[in-house]
């Protein structure tokens, strides 16, 4: 399959970055000399340099042939021509980035399917969703629902307080001792290391585990490890930005307060949310904090345009009694660091796209992939077996499956269950893998015949 990415910015390169890792054909256009050649040097994709509006550009990109057009500036307007041109020299589907939501209103004059766009990706809508996910599970730092909701990965640090899974037992044994129902461990994060943990590792605390079992059992989950669950009744977001306006315009119906420190934009936010207070205030200033009672907050989400004072006001806002904290960064560099420390949930606009486009990408072949954790370097993907093929022969625990990989989760006819040593994989099932880039090629080999 070919594929144009026009803009090689954090969503363009990380984006290019996934699919080169698979069999993929991947060409980049950036108008940023820099840009291009961090794509070149890192990235097995061919480069073209130049204004991705340009028709003479995209024809050396020869979007004519391409499957997929991806319009990934951070420009709407050169997204939109970049489309249009594209879509006139024949490319098959376009998908854009486009940041002004209004675009796609009803009232819009200019629609982006009159530029050929298929599919519109807005990065502020992407993230909202990712935040009012993890408002559902505020004892989790990340959380992703599989199998339209019947499935849930939840990243969740280890502490003193989850004795169940420390004190030198093995991920087994641990296993052995739960009966009524089942859970996977599908990657551990370790400081900066990530591994995918098999039947002999063992929890250290400061881990974060992240755990993949079916939604009716996550109270199981939680009474097991001593985690009890709070609704995020009480919710602060600190930030009058797009993300910050549009969470508050879908929690309207919670108790919601809108934290911002310039006067007159506060104001201005003040009028058109009426469900919300909207208060004026400096979300870094540990005064305003403490009269704002920020220990009786249950969520406290920062996002403003800054991320160093998201950082920072999340810093202070944990420390200052606050029970979930999710800030907001751009650059991803900082995320593995975040988490590290282990004062809140962190989440990028930038990743929320990317795993957005990968899944519409992957939607039309056999091996889907679903989403990509680069914090944890762990793609999750469908598989299903051809008959014949090694992994229907033996049960999983029998297999040699690659050491970076595991298989979560089974369907069976639409029956889902959790994958366990004992289970035998048949040309009718569909695995749900979790897997590091580099042992991808041989779990697509042990699932053909």
């Amino acid at each position: 399959m070919k594929v144009v990415i026009i803009g090689a910015g954090e969503v363009g390169f990380h984006v290019a970055k996934a699919l080169s890792e698979e069999n993929y054909d991947i060409t980049i256009v950036d108008i940023d000399p820099y840009k291009c050649q961090r794509a070149s040097e890192h990235l097995d994709v061919i480069v073209v340099e130049g204004n991705g509006a340009s028709p003479n550009v995209l024809i050396n990109a020869k979007v004519n042939d391409a499957d997929y057009v991806l319009c990934l500036t951070r420009v709407d307007e050169v997204n939109l021509i970049a489309s249009l041109q594209s879509h006139e020299l024949g490319a098959n589907k376009i998908i854009a980035r486009l940041r002004n939501q209004q675009y796609s209103s009803r009232e819009s004059i200019i629609k982006p399917e009159k530029f050929g766009v298929d599919v519109v990706i807005h990065p502020e809508r992407e993230v909202c969703r990712e935040i009012i996910q993890l408002l559902r599970y505020p004892y989790a730092i990340q959380a992703m629902d599989f199998e339209a909701g019947r499935l849930v990965m939840l990243g969740i640090r280890i502490d003193k307080s989850l004795d169940f899974l420390l004190g030198g037992r093995n991920l087994a044994n641990i296993c052995k001792n739960v009966h009524h129902f089942r859970f996977g461990v599908i990657a551990v994060l370790r400081g900066n290391e990530s591994v995918v943990p098999w039947s002999d590792f063992q929890f250290h605390e400061g881990d974060i585990g992240y755990f993949i079992l079916q939604s009716k059992d996550i109270d199981n989950l939680l009474s097991l490890l001593n985690i009890h669950s709070t609704h995020s009744g009480r919710i602060m977001i600190l930030g009058g930005s797009k993300i910050g306006r549009s969470l508050a315009e879908e929690l309207s119906n919670e108790n919601v307060r809108l934290i911002d420190y310039n006067r007159p934009k506060a104001g201005q936010i003040a009028t058109k949310l009426d469900d919300t207070m909207v208060i004026y205030g400096d979300g870094t200033d540990i005064e305003f904090l403490k009269s704002e009672n920020i220990q009786e907050v249950d969520s406290f989400i920062a996002v403003t345009e800054n991320e160093k004072t998201n950082l920072i006001a999340g810093l202070l806002a944990h420390h200052l009694g606050a029970r979930q904290c999710i800030i907001h960064v751009v650059n991803t560099d900082y995320m593995p660091t975040i988490k590290e420390i282990g004062f809140g949930a962190v989440i990028s606009k930038n990743l929320s796209t990317v795993n957005s486009i990968l899944r519409i990408l992957h939607s039309d072949v056999s091996e889907t992939s679903i989403a990509t954790f680069d914090e944890i370097g762990v793609d999750v993907f469908e598989l299903q077996p051809e008959e014949g093929s090694a992994v229907t022969k033996k049960p999983l625990n029998k297999l040699n499956l690659p050491k970076d990989s595991i298989i979560g989760m089974v369907n069976h006819h639409g029956k889902i269950g959790i994958a366990h040593g004992d289970s035998q994989l048949s040309q009718e099932d569909i695995a749900l893998v979790f897997a590091k880039p580099n042992v991808r090629s041989r779990l697509n080999k042990m699932f053909s015949a």
